[in-house]
């Protein structure tokens, strides 16, 4: 799923890095939910927030809100400032760093939420702010890595974007293309994983409180071994093709 550039990856890689990205943002945002009421896969709902604070001048949840934004956007040039980085060296490890630092994230989060936690605000705010970053890491990985085509957490573009192709697919004057197809299945697909995992993340927390964010590194390093696997069996293949 990450071994692959923009311009070499097929219907099936987009198919399931969707799928397993979603899904982590869809637990994600709905465990974030219920734990904090407040988004933490996006950041639209902040943008209106910190609106209505601006009018009401509360300039703390001013601060608040703009930094949740800036950690947002510092998740989304991280990755893709590493990408850049790393990409001459080795698509899967351009790729595959952003993810690690999701998990580790994540990972805090879990541990401190299930530990340490005392439900104070301060902590709230720097919790959903290391989650905000870790959902900004992934947003732009899976953008850049699918070229703009996949974005896990943001169904506004979504429902947008699938608006579009189905209206190019159904239309009586447009080619029915291939291309056009995959873009629905993988849009459909992101929206079912996102509310799948949104439920499973309501129905995890129930049971398991803030444990429930050990689920989603744990997707992640399914994500990561997955390549791993892929390209263990090339190197073994390509050492006895060399023997032979």
């Amino acid at each position: 799923m990450l071994r692959q550039s923009k311009e070499e990856r097929t219907f099936k890689q987009n198919l399931l890095l969707a799928s397993s990205t979603a899904l982590a943002a869809g637990i994600t945002n709905a465990a974030g939910m219920i734990a904090f009421l407040a988004f933490t896969a996006n950041v639209t709902g902040h943008v209106a927030n910190l609106a209505k604070h601006i009018v009401q001048q509360n300039f703390r949840e001013i601060l608040v809100f703009v930094i949740w934004l800036l950690l947002f956007f510092a998740g989304a040039f991280l990755s893709s400032f590493i990408v850049r980085s790393y990409r001459h060296i080795s698509d899967y490890r351009a790729h595959s760093i952003p993810i690690i630092i999701e998990i580790v994230v994540l990972v805090f989060v879990a541990i401190y939420g299930h530990h340490f936690y005392t439900e104070t605000l301060l902590e709230r705010e720097i919790v959903i702010g290391a989650i905000i970053f870790s959902m900004g890491l992934q947003n732009s990985l899976v953008s850049t890595v699918s070229g703009g085509l996949i974005k896990t957490s943001h169904l506004t573009g979504l429902f947008t974007d699938l608006g579009g192709d189905i209206a190019e697919w159904l239309h009586p004057k447009a080619e029915k293309t291939t291309a056009v197809k995959n873009k629905i299945y993988i849009r459909i697909t992101i929206l079912g994983f996102y509310l799948g995992g949104a439920l499973l993340g309501g129905f995890l927390f129930d049971y398991f409180d803030f444990a429930t964010f050990y689920f989603v590194p744990a997707i992640l390093l399914v994500i990561l071994y997955y390549d791993l696997t892929h390209l263990a069996v090339h190197k073994i293949t390509k050492a006895f093709s060399k023997d032979a």
